[in-house]
């Protein structure tokens, strides 16, 4: 069963908080390698696909979490990002786990993960609006399509890649 673990964070043995720390690394290592495309008002930071493991254990969120305010205190953006940019990722992977967690179909799954990460870069839109110093709004809603664009991207592309994998090894355990 997805998601079975009692513990809040779901990391219960050093088995699972390996597997958190190998993904909070990996989430680090794909920033760092595609830096010039990861952060700002145009982005693809195809860490943001390892995003979909949520559905399948919830000890990711926690993980990704972590390894995005690491990889944002690299941010061109500055403490802010590590703290909005944080904030960010950490709603959006509970959110995806809230509404995953009784969904039977994996496919649907990923594409509520996929579909929700996309939303919720409406925050990083204000985040980039706030600091840009420009027009509030036209800043806000080119920041938000861009964003939200590379976000779908990101996302389709690693819900793809995480499916397959999933069909020889299980994810969720």
């Amino acid at each position: 069963m997805m998601n079975s673990k009692t513990n809040v964070i779901g990391i219960d043995s050093v088995l699972d908080l390996t597997k958190a720390a190998v993904v909070a690394a990996l989430y680090i290592v794909l920033t760092m390698v595609f830096a010039a495309v990861s952060y700002g008002p145009v982005q693809f930071r195809f860490s943001e696909g390892l995003n979909n493991l949520v559905p399948f254990n919830k000890r990711y969120i926690i993980a990704i979490t972590v390894a995005c305010f690491i990889t944002n205190i690299t941010s061109p953006n500055g403490a802010i990002d590590m703290l909005v940019g944080t904030f960010e990722t950490l709603i959006n992977l509970v959110t995806i786990y809230l509404v995953t967690k009784h969904m039977n179909s994996l496919v649907l799954k990923l594409v509520a993960s996929v579909l929700i990460g996309t939303f919720y870069m409406f925050i990083i839109g204000f985040e980039i609006a706030i600091i840009a110093h420009s027009a509030f709004w036209p800043t806000f809603w080119g920041t938000y399509l861009t964003a939200g664009i590379g976000e779908f991207v990101t996302m389709a592309i690693g819900a793809i890649v995480l499916y397959l994998i999933n069909a020889k090894y299980d994810l969720s355990k």
